[in-house]
């Protein structure tokens, strides 16, 4: 009896607990040792990928526009030992990032959403939109969306005064080495896709979901939501440079999931501010 009121005083705790603080703690991390992993993929996992793909949507889009071709060649590389957060960062975490520096909130405006040409109709990212300074309601443990890759830095410089360790966003080899461990698996958990362990759209809701939901996804060293849910920026831009950079992960409106691979690379302009992106840090380790 006891134990049955405890828990309902924590669940009422939780429930009616503002979203964030200004004495909220530091981020939960995980340990990347130092050390190799295998990055990259070969053309049989490539090849896997688009078939993933095709199942799933009927049609050959992402082999036509050769989404996967472009993925580095399977290596052995080394990486320094680092922290990586849990999981991405929370609107509940951004929020005392706001309340602090005076940042705006994640939205966009209807024109500024058709001039990027997506898919998602405006109307579609005000869920995600924050108003009158307030999270979206129901979302404070969601993946903050709708920011771009200098509102992402901005969070990093800011967390970094605010707690005297140097945090930043990770490389994209960082970022891999997180998603996949050390043996080059093409998913975090192993070889084969299982909509089940992620929040992408096979068996999602087509819709963001409280980060940490899907331990089962979790990687070797386990990191959380790396793949599926949000993709999210890295500090690598392509070769071609042009004010865009690598986000890794896929997200929740994808299907098959080709792109949820770790190995898996896309670009977007750093000005962009999708509902389909967020970020994760990387604090480098003294």
């Amino acid at each position: 009896m006891a134990k049955h009121f405890i828990a309902i005083v924590w669940g009422l705790t939780l429930l009616f607990a503002p979203a964030a603080s200004a004495t909220e703690p530091t981020p939960k991390t995980v340990l990347i040792p130092a050390g190799h992993f295998i990055q990259g993929s070969n053309r049989a996992e490539r090849e896997a990928a688009y078939l993933m793909d095709e199942a799933a949507y009927g049609h050959s889009i992402t082999r036509k526009n050769r989404w996967y071709d472009n993925e580095g060649a399977r290596s052995v590389v080394r990486t320094g030992a680092y922290d990586i957060t849990l999981t991405p960062v929370t609107n509940a975490q951004y929020a005392v990032f706001v309340q602090e520096s005076g940042r705006a909130t994640p939205n966009v405006d209807r024109a500024t959403w058709r001039g990027y040409g997506l898919i998602h109709p405006w109307s579609r990212t005000r869920r995600h939109a924050w108003k009158d300074g307030r999270t979206p309601p129901g979302r404070a443990d969601h993946p903050v969306v709708l920011v771009s890759h200098d509102d992402a830095e901005a969070y990093a410089a800011w967390l970094s005064k605010r707690t005297g360790s140097i945090w930043r966003l990770p490389s994209e080899q960082e970022w891999e080495k997180a998603a996949r461990g050390v043996a080059g698996t093409r998913f975090p958990w192993g070889d084969a896709f299982d909509p089940n362990r992620l929040n992408s759209h096979d068996k999602g809701k087509f819709d963001t979901t409280p980060v940490g939901a899907f331990s089962t996804g979790a990687s070797p060293f386990g990191v959380l939501d790396v793949a599926g849910q949000v993709f999210e920026w890295t500090a690598t831009p392509p070769r071609s440079g042009a004010g865009r950079w690598i986000v890794k992960g896929g997200s929740w409106d994808d299907s098959g999931c080709g792109i949820c691979r770790p190995a898996a690379r896309h670009t977007r302009p750093g000005v962009l501010k999708h509902i389909l992106i967020g970020f994760r840090l990387v604090r480098e380790r003294r």
